[in-house]
């Protein structure tokens, strides 16, 4: 029991220690980082893989290589680091939970849509907001390029951060980082499309998988800990996740929409065009208010709000076991 309570308390720990790292420095660009080690291997398994015959059988060999390279040496790793000394172990597996978090990038990336959005300066804002999102962004229009910049961070806001965190809590950060892995493998061959329609569709599946939790956890902590700051009531908010989070094409990533939306009292989703090509989406929400940029700012609120209501969230349930296994 003694071992348990050590494990949770670490892990409690280690992602604290996860989400200062976070906060003190980002996402350095010229630092090594597993998703693009995740990437380079993704692309190398594709190049060979993804030919001939039973394609899906061979996507399975990509999802079950992550679990290698993450769960098995990460895990070794942090194992090995924890035999050495508690402390080490502990900074080591901060280290990998911080590498699988990116709530201060995500927010600096909607930034930078919003400031020359607010200066109408449409160039640089399309340039920007081309940067987080698939569709084309030559011709957005002010308030389409601030519901893209909205819609990134409430569906990153799971897939960014809080999935990670849930992972990291249950299995430290090789759990974290198999989930960051197969996210990877997902946002490059995850496709239902002639290329990827058999060699991602593990990857893909897997990944609606271990977001099923997650996005509805995101989702219920997310109006939860903003209703005081929103004009909405928790009823309100409530019935409009459980009306439209079903809607989205994505099994999950309604949930993060419709919960911000209801928040916000604006309507997300609508006509987007990928590569010349239109693809109507559902509307979720309700269009109380316009799309601006104010909104942009207030959804990077409501991310951050909704993280620190995750991690006292975990920490409060370790706090609780901890307490229960001391006392038995």
């Amino acid at each position: 029991m003694e071992g348990l309570a050590l494990i949770i308390l670490t892990r409690i720990v280690s992602i604290t220690l996860a989400l200062l790292f976070d906060h003190l420095l980002g996402d350095p660009h010229h630092w090594p980082h597993p998703v693009r080690w995740f990437g380079r291997w993704i692309s190398w398994m594709d190049q060979r893989l993804n030919k001939g015959k039973k394609k899906k059988v061979k996507g399975s060999l990509l999802v079950i290589s992550m679990a290698f390279w993450t769960i098995g040496v990460a895990g070794a790793l942090v194992y090995a680091n924890y035999q050495l000394h508690l402390f080490i172990g502990i900074l080591i597996e901060a280290i990998l939970i911080y590498t699988t978090i990116a709530p201060r990038s995500l927010a600096e990336a909607a930034m930078n849509v919003a400031r020359p959005l607010a200066l109408e300066d449409m160039e640089t804002a399309r340039k920007e907001v081309g940067m987080i999102v698939g569709r084309d962004t030559d011709r957005l229009t002010q308030q389409e390029i601030a519901r893209a910049a909205v819609e990134t961070v409430a569906e990153n806001t799971s897939d960014g951060v809080t999935a990670p965190l849930f992972f990291a809590f249950i299995g430290g950060g090789p759990l974290a980082l198999f989930y960051r892995a197969i996210n990877t493998c997902d946002s490059m061959v995850g496709y239902k499309n002639e290329r990827y329609g058999e060699f991602g569709y593990f990857s893909a599946k897997c990944d609606d998988v271990l977001n099923y939790i997650p996005s509805r956890m995101t989702a219920l902590v997310m109006a939860m800990m903003n209703v005081i700051r929103s004009p909405f009531s928790l009823t309100r908010v409530f019935s409009i996740i459980r009306r439209d989070a079903r809607k989205h094409p994505s099994p999950n990533s309604g949930y993060g929409e419709s919960a911000m939306a209801a928040l916000l009292g604006i309507q997300l989703g609508g006509t987007n065009t990928y590569q010349g090509i239109a693809s109507h989406r559902p509307r979720i929400g309700d269009p109380v208010n316009e799309v601006s940029t104010g909104t942009i700012e207030q959804s990077i609120e409501i991310m951050r709000r909704t993280v620190y209501g995750f991690v006292f969230f975990f920490v409060s349930l370790g706090g609780v076991i901890i307490a229960a296994l001391t006392w038995s």
